[in-house]
């Protein structure tokens, strides 16, 4: 195998993850390819050798160049094109591009469309996929902590901008549904709340807590939470259904729910101390 065809190799390995963070910074997926091919040219014109992380640059290269092709947008003062889901796949991946459209939502592309392209970016590559706020800052050209401030401003706004017809009470009788059961130890009661494709990621801070990075499907979901999330308490973290864990009356992990229709779709454990400090929290009533 010569060098080009390696590079190849290494390059396709990571196809399926670029396409996802092209895909959720421009929402359309046409747009998400030709951001991954750019990412493919310029990857052909490095020195393959030196580069110490392969996955972590190619993430960071699309970003930068989702990053041009949105400010594109505003230079020609486009209306947003809008998010392209469903639509028939055309990829070689078409179950893969399936999920892909149902675990972003039309809804939620509609919110991102909203943002500023710097926000965004800090947005979609911190909360959606845990890069480092370190390695996003340099993309968009700020400061660490401005970078941070970008994130937290996107989340407020994305989870402060909901469709008209989302229906709160319901939402709260899931969450408390959800939480009942995981202090009880009631694994089929689990079942009936969350998605049989939900999907769990925790921050590098939950990491080290003892949480997994990421779990796939609702049996392993429950597993996880059966017995657990004794000192949880419901909560709205940044306009979200939410559960908030406090230990000597302190805020240590947060736990976002996404929740479409009658189940959870995506859970999201956040335990980075400045992270915490920077979400809107309101506990709710037992």
């Amino acid at each position: 195998m010569n060098e080009q065809e390696f590079l190849a190799d290494r390059f396709e390995a990571n196809r399926t993850h670029l396409r996802s963070v092209a895909f959720r910074m421009l929402g359309s997926r046409t747009e998400a390819e030709d951001a991954v091919q750019e990412a493919w040219l310029r990857l052909s014109r490095q020195d393959a050798g030196a580069i110490q992380n392969f996955g972590g640059w190619l993430t960071t290269v699309t970003a930068r160049v989702c990053l041009d092709m949105l400010r594109g947008r505003q230079l020609r003062r486009e209306q947003p094109i809008g998010p392209d889901v469903p639509e028939p796949s055309i990829s070689p991946e078409p179950e893969r591009e399936a999920l892909l459209a149902d675990s972003v939502g039309a809804a939620m592309l509609v919110v991102l469309e909203t943002l500023q392209p710097a926000e965004r970016l800090a947005f979609v590559l911190h909360d959606m996929f845990a890069v480092p706020f370190e390695q996003i800052a340099p993309v968009v050209d700020r400061s660490v902590e401005a970078t941070r401030q970008l994130a937290s401003r996107a989340r407020r706004r994305v989870h402060g901008r909901e469709p008209a017809d989302v229906d709160r009470p319901r939402q709260r009788e899931i969450v408390d549904a959800f939480l009942a059961a995981s202090q009880r130890g009631d694994f089929e009661a689990l079942l009936t709340v969350l998605d049989p494709d939900v999907v769990l990621r925790g921050d590098a801070m939950a990491v080290k807590m003892g949480g997994p990075v990421e779990a796939r499907g609702a049996r392993a979901v429950a597993e996880l939470f059966q017995g657990r999330a004794q000192a949880a308490k419901p909560a709205i973290i940044d306009g979200a259904p939410a559960l908030a864990v406090i230990f000597g009356g302190r805020l240590r992990i947060a736990v976002r729910l996404t929740i479409v229709g009658d189940r959870i779709v995506a859970i999201d454990g956040i335990a980075d101390p400045q992270t915490l400090r920077g979400l809107d929290v309101t506990l709710l009533g037992a």
